[in-house]
């Protein structure tokens, strides 16, 4: 594959743009968050808690009001838990959301309600969130099989054309693709040129000129030009088909990512189940009496639920991800933000994701002895390009307006699939493409040579000829984003490994950008399967790894990392929903930021942890030992649940987000 450019016009927009139909998209978001019954449970039982809160505290109703209020809220968020712990009792397992609930229940039993009504409401607005996650990403896997058409063209042996089912292609039939049409099936070209957008596929930023002999893939788009595709893989194995099972399978055999305390959650709740029945149980055996034992063994029970030891640990953990948020990063959830600090190896895509992924004019070279200078040559070329729709085009045009240069108007426009654009400007014939323009017009191997230097830096290159003889070359590129390096370089201290770079676009220009921001390890021309992989080879070597990127051809590996990173703006939707975090505002300088305000948050857990633990044992020690008042008791409990959350939201301020020296210049360790 090479740098040179190639030119076409057209007005169709591309299929794969992930900003299309944003509205609708964002609509059938929100009536998909009620059809989940997850989602509508915790919407009444946290409503039946506010209205509780407000008969007990605000209108100062009578108990049985508030009550029944709190009862039926315990109802409609806890049935859920309450089966599926029960489901877990069938299995010999035992989970702490059961555990919960009992403590809920019990709680109630003595008369704190209010508690019991919190932990509810707590526990199911978090399986909602699980519920709607999972299905969005589902969602999203399921709509990207509508890149591919579901009909196509098919040429028969006779010479007849006739439409039909794409999942019905065999091996070997040849389809029709016109302009402006998406490509049916995995295949070759047989005849004709064209202009394909594969982006989504391939992630390179600009269309390619495809001619016969070349690969194309289904749901790429044909912007210009007719082909005759010879189907080579059925659409079962298309590459956009492998795209979702990439995804689905990465998805299914990551192994579920837990926090530090839900890792130990089942010896704790066997634990306490077992000695709040031996509390309850020993004083009966030998004589005690029922109603005290009875009250010690529920103190017992609250003060050694895990209700302390999980509001601990959330409170850092959502800190984290409200400060986050602040500052324009999205974190999925307090797993995801406490394992962002373990991360030991980052992976980026490069276009829109290091770069702007939008083409910018980077070099204008007028030729020696061509009479013409660099704003003229610019000029010329713009007024060819004016009426092309290409994003070459654009480039050009926008690159002549930000000069202040007066583009004139052209006549006899006219584009030639894989050879460019020619026109008529004052009388004289202005053609600007790719170096295939060039024939014999270069008789002295200036403008060949000027080609070759600027292909290999990377750079797509345009030549501009004035009456049939070559005046210059243009230079364009993928505009790099202005924090790029500086965020490689952070990154790399924050780690303790240099980032490496995964992009289906080719080695010249992946090797010119990995030179400009510092990256050392490049792997190019890589399709979606050899980026799952590359990111695999990283995870058996040991590595912590992340992938940022930004595109459909990204979503595997995002699913294969320990953990993804989507850039917001323009990334598309399989990828931001299979990422764990997104970027809102496409700023790469945040990346090492919240990495770096994950271990923040992973340490507060951990004192918090140490906080929660020691008033625990102490409130058991006191309920065992002597005589804890229940009022005592739940005061205890509380009290160090508040105390532990004021610690974690220390990470509420402005000042547990540093800037990048302060990154750097911080230990690297976790």
């Amino acid at each position: 594959m090479t740098s040179t450019a190639t030119r076409a016009t057209s007005t169709v927009p591309s299929t794969l743009d992930p900003g299309r139909e944003h509205v609708s998209r964002q609509a059938a978001r929100l009536g998909g968050v009620w059809s989940l019954p997850e989602v509508r449970w915790a919407t009444v039982s946290l409503v039946l808690f506010l209205l509780g809160v407000l008969l007990r505290y605000v209108a100062d109703a009578p108990t049985w009001c508030s009550d029944a209020a709190f009862l039926a809220c315990y109802a409609a968020g806890g049935w859920e838990p309450l089966l599926a712990g029960l489901q877990a009792l069938r299995e010999r397992t035992l989970d702490v959301d059961l555990l919960m609930i009992v403590a809920a229940v019990g709680a109630a039993s003595i008369g704190q309600v209010l508690d019991g009504g919190l932990l509810i409401v707590i526990f199911a607005t978090s399986g909602a969130q699980e519920a709607y996650a999972t299905k969005r990403t589902q969602d999203s896997v399921r709509a990207l099989l509508d890149l591919a058409p579901e009909r196509a063209t098919l040429l028969d042996g006779d010479g007849t054309e006739r439409e039909v089912d794409t999942a019905g292609l065999a091996i070997g039939q040849v389809l029709v693709v016109r302009p402006g049409e998406r490509i049916g099936a995995d295949g070759r070209v047989v005849f004709g040129a064209g202009e394909v957008d594969q982006a989504g596929i391939t992630g390179e930023p600009m269309p390619v000129y495809r001619t016969v002999g070349h690969e194309v893939f289904a749901g790429t788009l044909n912007r210009e030009g007719s082909l005759r595709v010879r189907v080579s893989r059925p659409a079962a194995d298309s590459v956009v088909a492998r795209i979702v099972t990439l995804v689905e399978q990465a998805s299914a055999t990551k192994a579920r990512t837990q926090l530090f305390i839900e890792k130990i959650e089942q010896r704790y709740s066997v634990g306490v189940v077992l000695s709040t029945l031996a509390v309850f149980l020993v004083p009966l055996a030998l004589g005690g009496s029922l109603r005290p034992t009875l009250l010690r063994a529920m103190t017992y029970m609250i003060v050694a639920s895990p209700c302390a030891v999980v509001l601990a640990t959330m409170p850092p953990l959502l800190s984290a991800i409200a400060n986050a948020g602040r500052h324009g990063v999205l974190v999925k959830s307090a797993v995801v933000m406490e394992q962002l600090g373990t991360i030991t190896q980052v992976a980026f895509d490069k276009t829109g994701t290091l770069t702007a992924g939008t083409p910018r004019v980077s070099e204008v070279v007028p030729l020696p002895g061509a009479g013409v200078a660099e704003d003229q040559l610019l000029a010329l070329a713009a007024a060819a390009e004016k009426p092309s729709e290409h994003p070459l085009a654009r480039a050009v045009v926008g690159a002549a307006k930000a000069r202040g240069l007066d583009v004139g108007q052209a006549g006899e426009f006219t584009s030639t699939p894989g050879r460019g654009v020619s026109v008529i400007l004052d009388g004289r014939l202005v053609q600007v493409g790719s170096p295939a323009l060039l024939g014999g017009a270069d008789a002295d191997g200036e403008a060949a040579a000027a080609v070759a230097r600027l292909e290999s830096r990377g750079r797509t290159v345009a030549v501009v000829l004035l009456d049939a003889r070559p005046v210059g070359i243009l230079g364009l590129a993928d505009q790099l984003r202005p924090q790029a390096r500086a965020s490689v370089e952070a990154l790399t201290l924050v780690t303790g490994s240099r980032p490496v770079l995964l992009t289906g676009d080719n080695r010249a220009a992946a090797d010119r950008l990995g030179a400009d921001v510092g990256i050392g390890a490049v792997h190019a021309g890589l399709l979606p399967a050899q980026k799952v992989s590359e990111v695999t080879r990283l995870r058996e070597a040991g590595q912590r790894v992340l992938v940022v990127g930004d595109g459909v051809n990204d979503a595997p590996a995002l699913a294969a990392a320990h953990l993804g990173v989507a850039m917001g703006r323009h990334g598309s939707d399989l990828a931001l929903q299979t990422a764990d975090a997104v970027l809102v505002r496409d700023e790469l300088d945040a990346l090492p930021l919240v990495i770096d305000l994950s271990r923040r948050a992973r340490a507060a857990v951990r004192q918090n942890l140490v906080l929660a633990g020691a008033a625990i044992l102490g409130l058991i020690g006191w309920d065992l030992l002597g005589h804890l008042p229940l009022p005592l008791g739940v005061a205890g409990h509380e009290g160090g649940t508040v105390l532990v959350g004021l610690n974690g939201l220390r990470l509420l301020r402005s000042s547990a987000w540093d800037g990048p020296a302060a990154v750097g210049g911080r230990q690297t360790s976790a």
